[in-house]
């Protein structure tokens, strides 16, 4: 049940905010829906094109889609909202995501085991991205062609 209204809450926020990010000049790149110690927290990652988000950004976007979350009502509890920046491990959604970071080094998770040998995580150098894949070339097992609707999670993996 709670997985469920997880998914909905994040769904529903990810449809009605894009377009009020983009209003702002802004990505919203991705919507989480998760329970802290301090509670439940709707939590907006949004990037700039071509630039860094910075607390101003965050504000902006949180005054934007405040009153929009109240008039929908898409949260059946109380929570709070939280705007950031995607950081250095930024999340790779849209093909535009991966064609931005093409050369560096992602993370990978798949819904089910691809690949021979069969394996779910994925950590290399992203080589290609296509309308419908990408592949990511990993260090001692050779080149993987992932399509989109097999990724469950994907990441910039940032090194220091």
């Amino acid at each position: 049940m709670a997985e469920n209204i997880k998914q909905t809450v994040e769904a529903r926020a990810q449809e009605l905010l894009e377009p009020i990010v983009a209003g702002e000049g802004l990505e919203l790149l991705e919507v989480e829906f998760i329970r802290e110690r301090e509670g439940w927290i709707l939590r907006l990652f949004i990037d700039k094109p071509g630039g860094r988000v910075g607390l101003d950004e965050c504000s902006q976007v949180s005054r934007a889609v405040d009153t929009v979350l109240d008039v929908e009502d898409i949260v059946p509890h109380e929570y709070s909202l939280e705007v950031s920046s995607p950081g250095v491990n930024r999340p790779l959604r849209k093909p535009v995501h991966f064609e931005r970071v093409k050369g560096q080094t992602v993370k990978v998770k798949t819904f089910g085991p691809i690949g021979e040998p069969p394996r779910k995580n994925f950590t290399g150098t992203l080589t290609e991205v296509a309308a419908d894949a990408i592949a990511v070339d990993v260090e001692g097992a050779g080149s993987f062609r992932i399509s989109f609707k097999d990724i469950a999670k994907a990441n910039l993996e940032f090194e220091f």
